[in-house]
């Protein structure tokens, strides 16, 4: 008995000396499909990606005036915040990316793809990722994906932003469903996440994330990301009438805000404050049929509707908020 306990203790002190002598990394599979690009029209950087897997968001990383990094596989996040740092500071997206995958003893487990605002573009897959796996650098965007259930996807995506007409949002939500129509992540599908920068940075980061959507876990995350993607649309038609609501331009006010409406029927933040502009304009008939849609919704928005005479939102006017409070 003493003898096989001393063969015990021998063996956990090998493994634990074998452990000290190389030590074991965690791996994230963040396996997925992904794009970076670049507009040249607007200077815009953006990215997108789709994988089976948990907050995939993780994956890409954008500056404004700096680049954009996707970095996924068996997944070293850091390759993101250090490869725009080396951007920042002058380094090409080759040279930042190689830099990076030289002090990697584990560079063939990742898929890395990287742009600069010189629109160098670098890519790499290691040869250790799972198949199927490959990416495509083209014209101002790279293409990767790995542990897909076929070798097409990446030209497949490639194909689809070259020729989807739209903006830069429109063009890599169109590689990502055509990822996905080539059979995308042989596992499945969970989440999703796109990002587009502005050109320039402002010093408002707020202002500088034009598109930034996400979805964690998701059945269809692809479809629930277009639909947020058609939500932020409509959301930068309400912020524009709000700026026209500060000039007193109440005509372009209603119209950006009709705007909306019709990108996202039947929303009742929307509705409701179109239908309050309306009413600012002087337009009091044409905001009641929006108010009683909003009301049959939800009647706290009737409720928020005299507080708005005291915020000086409505007109401090009993039968006007009469007429709209019987709606």
């Amino acid at each position: 008995m003493f003898k096989n306990l001393v063969i015990m203790i021998l063996a956990v002190l090998a493994i634990s000396v074998a452990a000290a002598e190389k030590p074991v990394t965690p791996l994230h599979p963040v396996n997925t499909y992904s794009i970076v690009a670049y507009d040249t029209l607007t200077e815009q950087f953006g990215a997108a990606v789709q994988s089976h897997w948990f907050k995939v968001a993780d994956v890409i990383w954008l500056e404004p005036g700096v680049g954009a990094v996707a970095t996924q596989s068996l997944v070293e996040f850091s390759y993101g915040p250090l490869g725009l740092e080396m951007m920042k500071n002058g380094k090409s997206a080759k040279q930042a990316l190689e830099g990076l995958l030289a002090s990697d003893p584990q560079n063939a487990v990742r898929q890395v793809a990287m742009i600069d605002k010189n629109l160098v573009i670098a890519a790499y897959t290691g040869d250790k990722c799972i198949a199927e796996a490959g990416h495509k650098i083209g014209k101002n965007y790279s293409v990767q994906a790995n542990l897909m259930e076929s070798n097409t996807v990446w030209n497949a995506m490639a194909t689809a932003f070259e020729t989807t007409k739209g903006d830069l949002a429109d063009k890599m939500m169109a590689a990502l469903e055509a990822a996905q129509a080539e059979g995308g992540d042989i596992r499945g599908k969970q989440s999703a996440a796109m990002v587009v920068v502005s050109g320039e940075p402002t010093g408002r980061p707020w202002v500088d994330r034009l598109v930034d959507i996400r979805v964690d876990d998701s059945p269809e995350p692809l479809k629930e990301l277009r639909r947020l993607l058609n939500i932020t649309r409509a959301y930068d038609h309400m912020n524009k009438g709000d700026e026209y609501i500060a000039l007193n331009d109440f005509e372009n006010a209603n119209k950006e805000y009709a705007k909306a409406a019709s990108m996202a029927p039947g929303n009742p933040e929307i509705l409701f404050w179109h239908a309050a502009t309306l009413v600012t304009a002087g337009q009091v008939n044409e905001s009641l049929p929006l108010f009683k849609q909003v009301f049959g919704v939800d009647e706290h928005w009737r409720v928020l509707v005299p507080r708005l005479v005291k915020a000086d939102l409505l007109p401090d006017d009993d039968d006007i908020i009469d007429k709209i409070m019987a709606q």
